[in-house]
């Protein structure tokens, strides 16, 4: 009986979209170092901006409100030793970050370089980008309050 062969393969699921009025606006701020939520009928703030409340699935407001720019952590991961396409090319943190103003999180990343740095419940502001283009990347990273 002939042993059975080992194949390694990578799927991917390349897709373009559209980023209608809400993300649209929303990369928009981004682009100008400016921080949009969405308001819900109920009154809480999606940040990132939702087209839909997710708890009733109607419509969100279709004026954005700017929020932050500061916000505090949530939780934390650590990654010691990212992937070719992380964000960065050294161990790094992913973090909750709730939003001043905001009701909801983002999940992105800490640009602290150990994790002896970072607390649950820490102040931290966006570092942005010298160029924009309209992308969550054009906020490179979130560093501690104070370190700008």
């Amino acid at each position: 009986m002939t042993p059975p062969r080992i194949v390694s393969s990578t799927l991917e699921f390349p897709y373009s979209r559209t980023v209608g009025p809400t993300i649209g606006a929303f990369a928009a701020g981004l682009r100008d170092q400016r921080l949009l939520a969405a308001r819900t009928t109920g009154g809480r703030l999606l940040m990132p901006p939702l087209e839909y409340d997710p708890e009733t699935s109607e419509a969100t407001e279709p004026d954005l409100v700017e929020v932050g720019p500061g916000g505090v952590v949530e939780s934390w991961s650590w990654v010691p030793v990212p992937s070719g396409r992380q964000p960065y090319d050294r161990p790094f943190a992913f973090a909750m970050i709730k939003v001043d103003g905001a009701d909801t999180g983002m999940i992105h990343v800490l640009t602290a370089m150990s994790p002896d740095e970072i607390r649950t419940g820490m102040r931290v502001v966006p570092k942005w980008r010298e160029e924009r283009t309209g992308r969550i990347d054009d906020i490179e990273g979130w560093e501690p309050e104070g370190n700008q």
